[in-house]
């Protein structure tokens, strides 16, 4: 998933202008929201094993909640509007993998 989101975005880390837009732009959005299908009811079914007055719950489910009105869109019609899409995509599915590893998995691991 981090390598999709990679081929978007650009390596994690780096700063500057995000690199051009790649090629087979409309398989790399597939690919992007099929992690975002399988992703999102791994973070919820992690969350719900929070407690319900957690911070952590509370970010990971909002991170769902934007996750899921992103794949509820659609690209803009714009000549970017594609690559702006992809963009979008890409940074709620870094933020969702950064939930599910980082941050989920450590809370549950304190309980």
């Amino acid at each position: 998933m981090r390598e999709t989101v990679a081929r978007v975005l650009g390596p994690e880390g780096k700063t500057g202008a995000p690199p051009r837009a790649p090629e087979n732009l409309d398989i790399l959005i597939g690919q992007l929201r099929g992690h975002l299908e399988l992703l999102i009811p791994e973070v919820e079914q992690l969350t719900a094993r929070l407690p319900k007055d957690g911070t952590a719950r509370y970010c990971a489910s909002a991170c769902v909640g934007e996750a899921r009105g992103k794949l509820q869109a659609r690209p803009e019609a714009r000549p970017d509007g594609n690559l702006a899409y992809a963009r979008r995509l890409a940074r709620v599915l870094r933020a969702l993998c950064d939930h599910f590893e980082n941050k989920l998995v450590l809370e549950l691991r304190r309980q």
